[in-house]
This record gives structure tokens, C-alpha cells and sequence, in this order.
């Protein structure tokens, strides 16, 4: 059976993209059979493997309305990882499952034919707490939350945690916090602040991993379509995902 992982924060621009797309390359070049599934309707999974993601004839929200199967829109992009992509449709289907029945359960119905194909699945959540992602919790064994160095990134943790913990009262008991990882990491004063707060408050209920350093490198992965611990794996951001991805397997 996979282990399942959300990457969510209700914040956006905290990175969860890029560390999806990092993780998942890591995980796979260390011989992990990954999939990446893509919830935010944005569609930034694909482009950022370099696919158009408006040219996708089939994506999530065709799985959703029931009329293509979570395999048949999964494609693999490296030796060992593998893509369910989604675009702008995602969005436009999302005001219509809120009537369907047992509406949260999507993604996890979706996801279990194909949960022994591989042994993690990583879900990159939209920057919301709407029905994509209770999707992606109720499907989920844990949750992954990038912390993006800087206050209303902290705040937007806490907002998180307590939903996490309606999450697994009302829809999902066996939900866990994978651990906390502090992204867009700078050498400002105020960067380290924020993680040293952030610590002081959550580090003896939550596992903090290494913090991702800053770069231009990320973006300029993302331009490329290339994940940045392929575009420039000597960069401090690519060595920070490497690192990542070896202590989410200890």
C-alpha cells in the first residue's frame, strides 16, 4: 500500500509545487516508485515537467465526474515517477461536487485501484481548505506542510493545524503530520525569526525537517519545465530537497 502525502498550506506562494515536483524527482532517483497527483486546478505539476497543461486531453476533473479512470490519465515522466496532471477545468468542476454524493471521497475512491503500483504518492493541494482539498485529506495517510519563512506563512501553519485536527475528528482518524518544512529559506534576520518561532511553538508536537534555502535556481527550473534538483542539482534549494526527501524516508 503507498504512503500517501498531502503537501498543503491554506497560504499560497509557500512552495508546495516546487516541492512536490522536487521531492517526487528525489524520491523516484532514489529508486522510489512515485506518483504525483495534481489537485490545484492551476495545473503547475505538468508545467512544471515542461507539458502544457491546457493541451491535456484528460485530466482530474474527468476522473471526478467519473468518466475516465485515475490510470488512464497517469503518465510517467522519469524512470520511476509518475504524473495524474490537472488544469483550469478542475476548477470549474469544483462548485459541482459539493452537491454529489460522498463528494470528499473522490480522490481516495480514485486512488485505490492503483494504491499498490506504488510506494509513495504525493498530492500537492490548492492554496485553500475547499472540497479539492478535504479530497486530498480524506485520501491521505499524512500531511506534509511547507512553511515559507516569513510571518503570515506561520500564521497560515496554525490556521492549518487546527483544520487537521477537524479533519481527523469528522472525516479522516488516521490522519497524521508528516512534519513541517521551512521553505524560501534567506539569510535575513527576520527569516530566521520566523523559524525560530515557529519551532518554540510547534517542534515538541511536530517534526520540523532541514529548511529549503531560497534561489533563483527554483524559478528558473520552473521556466525550464525541469524540477530543480534536475535544472541545477548543485544549488543550495536542490541540495535542501535531496536532503528532504532522505529524511521523509527514515
Amino acid at each position: 500500500m503507498a504512503r500517501v502525502i498531502a503537501i498543503a498550506n491554506q497560504k499560497g506562494g509557500v512552495g508546495k509545487s516546487t516541492t512536490t515536483l522536487a521531492l517526487g524527482a528525489e524520491l523516484a532517483r532514489l529508486g522510489h516508485p512515485t506518483l504525483l497527483v495534481d489537485i490545484d486546478p492551476q495545473g503547475h505539476l505538468a508545467e512544471g515537467l515542461g507539458i502544457s497543461s491546457l493541451s491535456l486531453e484528460h485530466e482530474l476533473s474527468d476522473v471526478f465526474e467519473g468518466s475516465v479512470s485515475l490510470s488512464s490519465i497517469t503518465r510517467q515522466v522519469r524512470p520511476n515517477l509518475y504524473l495524474a496532471p490537472t488544469n483550469l477545468k478542475l476548477a470549474y468542476l469544483e462548485p459541482h461536487l459539493i452537491t454529489q454524493i460522498r463528494r470528499e471521497d473522490k480522490l481516495k475512491d480514485a486512488l485505490a485501484p492503483v494504491a499498490e503500483d506504488y510506494e509513495i504518492v504525493l498530492i500537492d493541494c490548492p492554496p485553500s481548505m475547499g472540497i479539492l482539498t478535504v479530497n486530498a485529506f480524506s485520501a491521505a495517510s499524512e500531511v506534509l506542510i511547507p512553511m515559507a519563512a516569513e510571518f503570515f506563512a506561520l500564521v497560515g501553519v496554525s490556521m492549518l493545524l487546527d483544520s487537521l485536527a477537524k479533519m481527523r475528528s469528522q472525516l479522516n482518524p488516521t490522519l497524521s503530520v508528516a512534519g513541517i518544512v521551512p521553505t524560501r529559506v534567506t539569510h535575513t534576520r527576520h527569516a530566521l525569526e520566523v523559524i525560530d518561532q515557529a519551532k518554540a511553538q510547534l517542534q515538541d508536537r511536530y517534526r520540523f525537517f532541514a529548511p529549503i534555502p531560497e534561489g533563483v535556481a527554483v524559478k528558473d527550473a520552473a521556466a525550464a519545465g525541469v524540477p530543480v534538483t534536475e535544472y541545477q542539482p548543485e544549488s543550495k534549494p536542490a541540495q535542501g530537497y535531496r536532503q528532504l526527501a532522505q529524511e521523509i524516508c527514515q
